[in-house]
């Protein structure tokens, strides 16, 4: 280190100009006017021209894969009837009715074995008929919990499941 060098203090929060060097022991002022003696080891120069030859690499941010079962966006069943068959009209309300329980159960059972956490069933907002089955079978169940999405249940056409 020579006089007249800036250095920066190691253990603190210390810059200043190099005023005398005398063996091990280097003397500095800071901006302040104040001087302060350290040992060489506990200074470094502050050069910006020590980092101007060096190449800065940028390396791609590594992905972070996310397995299904932790996905933030829940599986999505949608129980309108036209979504579930080709030709809606051939069936009778109570068979449309039936056709749409078994598809709810096929597709808990579906999260449970395939470790789900999260299932957004849309019954969609009608005479409450869909709604009411769909509750009635979300309460039968264990080791998971149900909620409307949004906050007025009667205004909700969707309930939220979450798996333990």
């Amino acid at each position: 280190m020579k006089i007249g060098e800036k250095v920066s203090a190691l253990d603190e929060v210390l810059n200043g100009v190099v005023t005398s060097v005398n063996g091990n022991t280097v003397v500095f002022k800071d901006e302040y006017g104040f001087t302060y003696q350290y040992p060489k080891e506990k200074l470094v120069p502050k050069n910006a021209e020590i980092y101007e030859n060096i190449k800065i690499v940028k390396k791609a941010e590594p992905k972070k894969t996310v397995s299904k079962k932790h996905d933030k966006n829940p599986m999505i069943l949608d129980l309108h009837f036209e979504n579930l068959v080709k030709n809606p009209n051939d069936y009778d309300s109570f068979e449309r009715l039936f056709l749409q329980k078994e598809k709810l159960v096929q597709t808990i059972n579906f999260c449970r074995k395939n470790h789900l956490k999260r299932l957004e069933i849309v019954h969609g907002i009608g005479d409450g008929t869909l709604q009411r089955m769909v509750l009635d079978v979300l309460e039968s169940l264990t080791n998971l919990d149900f909620y409307n999405k949004e906050i007025l249940h009667h205004q909700s056409g969707a309930v939220m499941v979450d798996f333990h």
